[in-house]
């Protein structure tokens, strides 16, 4: 599949001990395309974090995640149910914690189980579920991704991707590849 204005690269930037790769979208279907390729590589117990603004992409991506996924229907976002639940090749738990007030919900709200289950959590608004203090561990795993998605035009977005752990790194390796491979 072919993603003109597409590019990749691997920066010195660090978080959580990973590289930054950087993609850009020049439409909402490329950002979809990037989220099916995603979803192909996912596998039960991963965990991929959203970050963005309002508009920035974050469903769109989703909508690909799922697709890639083999999730039949459409992916909204859960904003006034927090947590939507689709069946394809593996569950998909589609969390937005845009509502919550306080990162003590996502404990309260047991969605820990959710990150160890047979399916694939995503969750937008990730930043919202993450403590406050830099002693306090966050609620999600140690392998994770986490995507930021900023608007740079009416229908551009780049996207950064970074990991926590060995699964998290493979994964985002392993798109920043098919990325590049579908140029």
């Amino acid at each position: 599949m072919d993603m003109p204005g597409t590019s990749t690269e691997s920066t010195g930037a660090q978080h959580v001990g990973s590289t930054v790769t950087q993609a850009r979208s020049v439409s909402v279907e490329q950002t979809r395309r990037v989220g099916l390729a995603l979803g192909a590589l996912l596998a039960p117990g991963d965990v991929v974090l959203l970050i963005g603004d309002l508009g920035a992409g974050k469903t769109a991506l989703t909508q690909g995640i799922g697709a890639g996924l083999g999730v039949p229907g459409v992916i909204n976002s859960p904003t006034f149910t927090i947590l939507k639940e689709y069946t394809g090749r593996l569950p998909l738990y589609h969390f937005d914690l845009y509502r919550i007030e306080s990162p003590d919900e996502v404990y309260a709200l047991g969605f820990e189980d959710y990150f160890a289950g047979e399916g694939v959590c995503v969750i937008e608004w990730a930043e919202r579920g993450e403590p406050r203090e830099q002693d306090v561990p966050p609620p999600w795993p140690i392998d994770y991704l986490r995507i930021t998605l900023r608007a740079s035009g009416p229908d551009e977005r780049m996207i950064e991707v970074t990991s926590a752990g060995p699964r998290g790194a493979a994964v985002q390796a392993a798109l920043a590849r098919a990325i590049v491979e579908e140029r």
